[in-house]
C-alpha cells in the first residue's frame, strides 16, 4: 500500500503498515471494535499491576501489549531494532522520541511483520514471549512532562463560551489570526490507570459570585470538564530557533485524549487580567496510549477554512497543511455519576464531536508555540483546548451544554447535572474511522479511554 508522500522530507505517509486487509495473530486485534488493531501500535508506559516492577515502554495490540522490556531481552532481535528498543526498555520514551520519524517508522514496521498474521516463526515466537495481557498492567504517564500548554483552537467552544458573556461579540478580535494558548501545570498532570481512572479532589479557591460584596474560599462549586486532543513534541527545536510549518510537521509525535478539569467559579474571579491559573492546574487527565503521527496518516483531511474567513498569516501557512493539516478524530464524552455506579447502569453519552473542526492545526499549534525561538523539548505536551462541534448538544464541557448551568441535564436515572459533583465519572472516548471496522479503507483506529473521576475535597489543613 504505497501512495501520498509528504512534503517534508518525502517520507511516505502511507505504507504496507496501513493495509486494511492485514490481520494479526494476536488476539483481540482483529475485533471489530477493538481500539488497537495491527494498523495502530500505540505507545504507553506501564508494569504489572500490584507489583513495584521498573516501569517500561509497551506497544498495545488487542487485548494485549507488547512489553519492550522483554523484546529487549531476546538474543535473536536485530541489532538496529535493539538500539531502538534499549531506552524503551528502561521507561525511557522521551529518547526515543526526540529520534524522530525515521526511528518511529522503523520500529513500526519491525513490529508490524512480528505481529501479523503470516510471520516467521522466528519474528513471531520473539513477540509472542514478550506480550502481556493489558488488563494485568498499570499504567502511569507515558513519558516525562517538561512542560504544559493549553492552546485554544476550538472555535465552537469558545463562541459558545463567549456567547455567555458577550452575547453581541463572543469572539475577541484576535481569535481568528493568532493561535491563543497559556501555560499550564505539568506537575498534576494523571493518566487513567484503567483500574479506576484518574482519581482527583475537588479544589478549593476563592469564589466571588455577582452578589457578594467580598470573596470566600471554598470548595469549588462549578466543577466542569473540557474535551481536549493532547498533542506530544518528539524532536526539539534549539533556543531561538523557530520551526517552519513543515519542521513543525515532522517534530510531533503522537496524539492523546485530554480532558482539561476546570473550576468554573475559581476560574470567572481568578482570570482577569492574567487569565487561568488555579482553576486549571490542580487537574489534566490523559489516556495512557499515545497513537503516533503514522497510525493517524490515512485520517489526515484538508483543513479548509470557509469563505471570507482570514488566511493564517505566512508563517503559519504550507500547501501540506492545507491539503491535509485536519484529522477524522471522532470524540465522545460519557458520563456515569456515584449512584449510576452502585445500581450497575453504565455511562450515558453526554455529547460528540470531531476534531477536523478546530480552527487550528497540530503543526500550527507547534509552529506558533516556536515561532518566537521558544524551545520546545520531548515529552512536551500541547493541549489543543476544548473540541466542541457545531450543533446543538456537541458542547465540550457542561458549561456549554448547560448553558452556564441555566438547563441542568437530566440523566436516565432521573439526576440532573449541571456541574460535576462528588462520585461523578467522566470518560472520553475518540476514533478514527467509520463504523467498529473502519470505512474500508482503513482500519478503525481508537485511542483507549480517559476517565477521571471527583473526589470530594480535602479537609482544610488545621
Amino acid at each position: 500500500m504505497s501512495g501520498t508522500t509528504d512534503a517534508a522530507g518525502g517520507a511516505p505517509l502511507l505504507d504496507a503498515t496501513h493495509d486494511p486487509a492485514a490481520r494479526s495473530w494476536v488476539a483481540g486485534a482483529d475485533h471489530a471494535g477493538t481500539d488497537f488493531p495491527l494498523q495502530n501500535l500505540p505507545f504507553a508506559r506501564a508494569r504489572r499491576a500490584g507489583t513495584d516492577e521498573p516501569w517500561r515502554i509497551v506497544v498495545a495490540i488487542g487485548d494485549a501489549a507488547v512489553d519492550l522490556a522483554a523484546v529487549e531481552a531476546e538474543p535473536t532481535v536485530p541489532s538496529d531494532i535493539r538500539a531502538l528498543v534499549a531506552p524503551l526498555a528502561h521507561g525511557d520514551l522521551n529518547t526515543f522520541m526526540a529520534r524522530g520519524r525515521a526511528a518511529r517508522v522503523a520500529l513500526r514496521h519491525w513490529l508490524f511483520a512480528g505481529l501479523r498474521e503470516g510471520a516467521t516463526a522466528r519474528e513471531a515466537d520473539v513477540l509472542r514471549r514478550a506480550l502481556v495481557p493489558q488488563s494485568a498492567l498499570s499504567f502511569t504517564r507515558p513519558c516525562e512532562i517538561g512542560d504544559y500548554t493549553d492552546f485554544y483552537t476550538g472555535i465552537h467552544h469558545a463562541t459558545a463560551v463567549g456567547r455567555l458573556f458577550r452575547p453581541d461579540n463572543p469572539l475577541l478580535p484576535n481569535y481568528k489570526h493568532v493561535p491563543i494558548g497559556y501555560h499550564g501545570r505539568a506537575s498534576s498532570i494523571g493518566v487513567d490507570d484503567q483500574a479506576e481512572g484518574a482519581r482527583f479532589h475537588r479544589p478549593w479557591g476563592q469564589l466571588k459570585g455577582p452578589d457578594d460584596a467580598l470573596p470566600r474560599f471554598a470548595p469549588s462549586q462549578r466543577l466542569d470538564h473540557e474535551l481536549e486532543v493532547g498533542v506530544f513534541v518528539g524532536t526539539p527545536n534549539a533556543l531561538g530557533r523557530p520551526l517552519t510549518m513543515d519542521e513543525a510537521e515532522d517534530a510531533w509525535f503522537g496524539l492523546v485524549l485530554l480532558d482539561d478539569w476546570s473550576a468554573r467559579d475559581v476560574q470567572a474571579w481568578e482570570y482577569q487580567p492574567l487569565g487561568p491559573f488555579l482553576a486549571k492546574n490542580f487537574a489534566t487527565t490523559i489516556s495512557p496510549w499515545i497513537v503516533t503521527a503514522e497510525a493517524l496518516a490515512p485520517f489526515r483531511v484538508p483543513f479548509v477554512r470557509p469563505e471570507g474567513e482570514p488566511s493564517p498569516l505566512p508563517y503559519l501557512d504550507a500547501p501540506a497543511d492545507r491539503a491535509r493539516g485536519a484529522f477524522d478524530l471522532a470524540l465522545e464524552v460519557r458520563l456515569q455519576t456515584a449512584r449510576m455506579r452502585a445500581a450497575g447502569v453504565p455511562a450515558v453519552r453526554l455529547m460528540e464531536s470531531n476534531f477536523r473542526d478546530a480552527w487550528w492545526t497540530v503543526a500550527q499549534m507547534v509552529c506558533h508555540h516556536a515561532s518566537n525561538g521558544c524551545n520546545l523539548q520531548p515529552g512536551d505536551l500541547l493541549g489543543s483546548g476544548t473540541q466542541s462541534g457545531p450543533g446543538e448538544g456537541q458542547g465540550g464541557s457542561l458549561l456549554e451544554l448547560t448553558q452556564g448551568g441555566k438547563r441542568p441535564i437530566t440523566l436516565p436515572d432521573g439526576e440532573t447535572r449541571t456541574f460535576l459533583q462528588d462520585g461523578d465519572t467522566l470518560e472520553m472516548r475518540g476514533w478514527c474511522g467509520g463504523g467498529e471496522a473502519g470505512d474500508g479503507r482503513a482500519r478503525r483506529i481508537g485511542f483507549g479511554r480517559c476517565a477521571g473521576t471527583v473526589l470530594p475535597a480535602v479537609a482544610w489543613p488545621g
